[in-house]
């Protein structure tokens, strides 16, 4: 295969992807988000064995021509780029449209235009908002509980129509809670893991009953992987999850017992959701993503999370890792 664009590659399921692709053989080209400082995000802490054996293009998936310039002699594209914190896009909704759908149209777009043999477009489970019924399959109807998720259905629309109009080969991943290595704090697991390791017994967290669908994040790379090697997902939406489901107070209970101490949960009004924005129920089907690409969990079930959870604590307890995470402010 000819090169491959990963945009979000500077993120935490981007670096990861790139290290697995590059670690396969393919020829990736990194889509990091331009700054001043030429920071590459998590890329600049990336695994020895794949240092300097990628393709770096630093650049801001709202313009169009950079995505064109990026997607240039790419055989694929996977889509990760996206603003995706649920709190920040009550503040700024504006900048979830322009990142996350416009950005989406300027990939679906060039790839037309240059021929790309395979689109993978990256969703949530956001999109479904709270489960009308379980486990979730890809015909649940779709829920836009905050303008994040909102932006999610529109871009995966986008993606959609270009297939249903062009037949742009887009095939439509809808990942689900995903967590490990180098995810930011400002997602549940992370934020519960940091603070434990900062020495603080009084956790402080949103709404505890809600339940999800957490799904290591080698699973999901190993989905991205599978969607691009396989023809039968082209037209498709295919969630990704473990179909498993827990609830955020027991996951922080089961934090706190694999981190051997024990915990006291307090209430933080600050990371609460508006009543009606509150996702309460995932659980993912995930019997498609076994059917058409060969895909499942290895960290699925009770034992699985355990054993993510696990390898995910001994990640964020290393002092270089966890000195990166500011665990005593709250990131929106």
């Amino acid at each position: 295969m000819k090169t491959i664009l990963i945009t979000g590659a500077d993120g935490f399921i981007g670096s990861h992807l790139t290290e697995a692709l590059v670690r396969a053989g393919h020829d990736v080209r990194a889509f990091v988000l331009y700054n001043s400082f030429n920071s590459w995000g998590w890329l600049d802490r990336c695994a020895a064995d794949v240092k300097g054996k990628f393709e770096v293009f630093a650049g801001d998936v709202r313009d169009p021509n950079g995505v064109r310039t990026a997607m240039k002699d790419c055989e694929a594209v996977l889509h990760l780029a996206a603003l995706i914190a649920i709190p920040y896009s009550y503040h700024s909704p504006d900048t979830y449209v322009d990142t996350n759908i416009k950005g989406t149209l300027n990939i679906v777009q060039a790839a037309r235009d240059l021929g790309v043999s395979k689109v993978v477009q990256t969703s949530t489970s956001e999109v479904y908002g709270t489960a009308r019924f379980v486990p979730i399959t890809e015909d649940h109807p779709l829920q836009g509980q905050s303008p994040y998720s909102a932006s999610k259905i529109g871009a995966d629309q986008i993606a959609m129509s270009f297939y249903a109009s062009f037949d742009t080969p887009v095939t439509l991943l809808r990942p689900f809670n995903t967590y490990g290595p180098r995810q930011s704090a400002r997602a549940v697991i992370p934020t519960i893991i940091t603070q434990i390791a900062n020495g603080q017994r009084q956790i402080k967290l949103g709404a505890v009953s809600p339940t999800r669908d957490f799904s290591y994040v080698a699973d999901t790379v190993a989905g991205f992987v599978a969607a691009l090697e396989s023809d039968r997902g082209v037209g498709e939406v295919i969630n990704l999850g473990s179909n498993f489901e827990i609830s955020i107070g027991d996951t922080a209970h089961a934090i706190a017992e694999a981190m051997g101490t024990s915990i006291e949960i307090i209430t933080d009004e600050q990371r609460l959701r508006p009543e009606k924005s509150e996702v309460e129920r995932l659980w993912a089907s995930n019997t498609k993503a076994r059917e058409l690409l060969d895909w499942q969990p290895q960290y699925g079930g009770p034992d699985g999370f355990m054993r993510g959870l696990t390898e995910t604590i001994a990640w964020f307890r290393e002092p270089t890792h966890l000195s990166a995470y500011k665990t005593d402010i709250y990131n929106l």
